[in-house]
């Protein structure tokens, strides 16, 4: 096992990391820019090194000044948690180089993730089926581009959606309604890829009718060994980005026994997909579904998820941990003979307001109190991780996700209950929260019964509070 560990992030996934890095005896390493200097995460660490000012682009994405940290402290492996350098191949070759170790896939499993197009070939070689759609970038700048579009969207029916290759969080994505349209959505997608992503490829599949958003944690060593831990459900979302995740999933479809047999084969589908590519490490196998119960592959995360933790609560597991032991060359034990147990749900508190399109609302917080009082609490029942201690801020440099709050229980209902609870008594002031709006969806008959799809929070924030 390592000695030390730089944990290549910030907020509360390097608090979660340093935790578990305490427990197992190994030294942590925390990076952070100007305006974290403060931050819960410095000091959790055992050292901390200064990466570079508040933009995201000039520290925490500033690999010169990371590898440079990893050298001056001696830190044998690198954790990158999720987002920022997580699924950069070339961040994970630099590290490789400077002969330290990378906690996640290697840079050719994220190669093959990292573009979607490359995703959507492993899937179909794997035997795992996509949403319908072009199998390869469509060329917009050409009459031939612009008439394939159009054939392929003729070909498995309107509405489409364009995406950009290289995008993510709903970035440069586009539904189009018709044949009208097509032109100019391939070319306002393309714009956007090239300005966020560096990337104007684009391509476009069926647009899905009342979408739930399934996913599948998976985690491979180097032994050959691949196991899938269950399914967690994502659908209450906004802007395309999930604010409430559970496991298992409530959806009607995987209920009685044709759903266990659905949700079986969806696991399958899964380890088809990341053992064609030697996946190494935790990731996650994302699918889209239909009304029916129809999954098709969307894409893998290779590393570790926002939404772990209801996986966590569910099997007793730290993937953490298992990432750790991995990553320094352990087997993994027979994860197959894992017991799921009872039912999670994790909400995300963030500074945004819900009444005005889930804006973010920056700034400082005089007062927390986190669940009555709990503190943040790390039990079998209830989990608080939090980026923020009293007096912190939520700059507008970074997410503005404040915590996660997970509830567990041996029914769902009473998960719901216990994690409103939670929430009800939990205190961030004077920021203008999503807390009272996570309250309310979670009170929803359409929550409460299951029934609801990706669309369903951004209309529950648009209705009336006495409709809903």
């Amino acid at each position: 096992m390592f000695d030390k560990v730089l944990v290549c992030n910030r907020g509360e996934i390097a608090r979660r990391v340093m935790r578990t890095c305490k427990r197992l005896g190994i030294g942590t390493v925390a990076i952070y820019s100007e305006a974290d200097a403060d931050a819960p995460h410095v000091s959790d660490a055992d050292e901390a090194i200064l990466v570079g000012p508040p933009p995201a682009k000039d520290s925490y994405l500033n690999v010169d000044a990371i590898l440079a940290a990893i050298k001056k402290t001696g830190a044998k492996a690198v954790h990158p948690g999720y987002g920022f350098l997580s699924e950069r191949s070339e961040f994970a070759r630099a590290v490789a180089d400077a002969g330290v170790v990378f906690i996640g896939p290697p840079p050719s499993v994220l190669d093959a993730f990292g573009d979607k197009m490359r995703a959507r070939q492993v899937a179909l070689s794997a035997g795992t089926s996509p949403v319908p759609g072009a199998d390869e970038p469509i060329a917009i700048d050409t009459v031939e581009g612009i008439a394939l579009a159009k054939s392929v969207a003729g070909r498995v029916g309107y509405p489409v959606i364009v995406k950009a290759v290289g995008g993510g969080g709903g970035i440069g994505m586009q539904i189009v309604q018709d044949e009208a349209g097509i032109e100019r959505a391939l070319k306002s997608c393309s714009d956007r890829g090239r300005a966020s992503f560096a990337d104007p490829r684009v391509y476009l599949e069926r647009y899905v009718a009342e979408p739930r958003h399934i996913e599948v944690q998976v985690f491979c060593d180097t032994h050959g060994q691949a196991f899938a831990l269950g399914e967690r459900e994502c659908s209450v979302q906004r802007r395309h980005q999930k604010i409430i995740e559970e496991s298992p999933s409530a959806a009607p479809f995987f209920r009685g026994e044709e759903g266990e047999a659905r949700r079986q084969a969806l696991f399958a589908a899964a380890l088809r997909v990341v053992t064609k590519v030697g996946y190494v490490g935790a990731g996650t196998c994302e699918f889209i579904a239909d009304s029916s119960g129809q999954l098709y592959f969307l894409e893998v995360n290779a590393r570790l998820q926002v939404e772990h933790p209801v996986t966590e609560m569910v099997t007793g597991l730290d993937l953490v941990e298992l990432q750790l032991r991995v990553a320094a060359g352990e087997k993994l034990p027979d994860l197959s003979k894992i017991e799921r147990r009872g039912h999670a749900i994790e909400a995300r508190v963030c500074a945004e307001d819900a009444t005005k399109g889930f804006i973010p609302k920056p700034g400082p917080i005089d007062e927390l109190v986190w669940a009555g009082g709990a503190g943040e609490a790390q039990t079998n029942t209830l989990r608080i991780e939090s980026a923020v201690k009293p007096k912190s801020k939520i700059t507008p440099y970074y997410d503005p996700m404040i915590a996660k709050v997970v509830s567990w229980a041996e029914t769902r209902a009473e998960a719901i209950k216990s994690l409103s609870h939670a929430l009800e008594t939990t205190t961030i002031a004077p920021l203008v929260t999503n807390i009272d709006f996570i309250v309310r969806v979670l009170a929803t008959e359409e929550f409460g019964s299951g029934r609801y799809d990706t669309k369903f929070a951004e209309a529950l924030a648009k209705r009336p509070e006495d409709a809903s």
